[in-house]
């Protein structure tokens, strides 16, 4: 085996042992700027650049850490002088959808470019088998689906931070139903909802302001998920305070044309029975 051959056999190695292990630097190292990735679950498009591809991660790895497994078993590398590929099957997934699949493997395929004299990974594609439908299949596209909601909410909170409003309102479907915290009874539609964060973001002035569902639960079915938790927001106050404020959440989205939208939002404080009041104090 070629010089070239071995270290990038290593750069591979290293690479799955850092997903393995949650490790993000680890995954991000030895990765070009400008990669491309063709992943598993949607975009069909693939994902493009390291940022792209860095925000693909943290969903892999919360359903990895429920006891999913993600190793190589086999790996093949070719190198040139400037140029180079590989390509890898790997044991990915929980125990469960190993035992009713054991001959199911990812099938990983990687392009490498030479930069300054070192190997990077310029390109990935991840890849499952097609199989004839059952149980084993449903639970792994379910796993991917639950994956990418988690990345839509990774998103929304990026977004809030980032006071990007056309970022919060980007996978909310223009039919939606949404019962916010406030009057009216119910919100039509997205520019409705759009509103809504808008005049929450003005409200908060030129704070810092974040929001997050830290007990986040997700449920796919086929073309439907739920999703619920707390919704945690956070906003500097004048003399560097942070204040915080905790209410309920429940998320409807529907699988549309390959892309996963909202389609139903209910939110709510509790209330105080002993005065009819809502209770937006309350901590977890």
């Amino acid at each position: 085996m070629r010089t070239d051959e071995r270290a990038i056999r290593a750069l591979i190695e290293r690479w799955a042992e850092a997903v393995h292990d949650g490790d993000m630097n680890g995954v991000l190292a030895d990765h070009a700027e400008d990669i491309v990735m063709f992943d598993v679950p949607p975009p069909h498009e693939g994902v493009r650049g390291l940022d792209a591809y860095r925000e693909t991660w943290p969903p892999f790895f919360r359903w990895q850490a429920e006891g999913a497994s993600f190793a190589i078993e086999s790996l093949e590398v070719t190198a040139g002088d400037d140029v180079a590929y590989a390509y890898a099957l790997l044991r990915c997934g929980t125990a469960k959808e190993l035992a009713d699949a054991p001959e199911n493997r990812l099938r990983v395929t990687l392009g490498l470019r030479k930069e300054g004299g070192r190997w990077v990974v310029a390109h990935e594609h991840h890849s499952f088998p097609l199989t004839a439908t059952g149980d084993a299949s449903e639970a792994r596209d379910d796993a991917a689906a639950e994956r990418e909601v988690r990345l839509l909410h990774e998103r929304w909170f990026a977004g809030t931070a980032a006071r990007d409003l056309d970022g919060l309102t980007a996978a909310i479907a223009q039919d939606v139903v949404s019962y916010e915290h406030d009057a009216p009874l119910r919100h039509l539609g997205v520019e409705a909802v759009r509103e809504v964060c808008r005049q929450g973001l003005d409200a908060a002035g030129d704070a810092a302001v974040s929001w997050d569902v830290p007990d986040l639960e997700i449920v796919v079915r086929d073309d439907l998920a739920v999703a619920w938790g707390l919704n945690r927001v956070r906003g500097a106050e004048p003399g560097g305070r942070i204040a915080e404020s905790w209410s309920r959440g429940t998320r409807v989205f529907a699988r549309r044309d390959g892309t996963w939208l909202m389609i139903h939002q209910h939110l709510s404080f509790p209330y105080d029975p002993a005065t009819g009041e809502a209770r937006t104090d309350l901590r977890l």
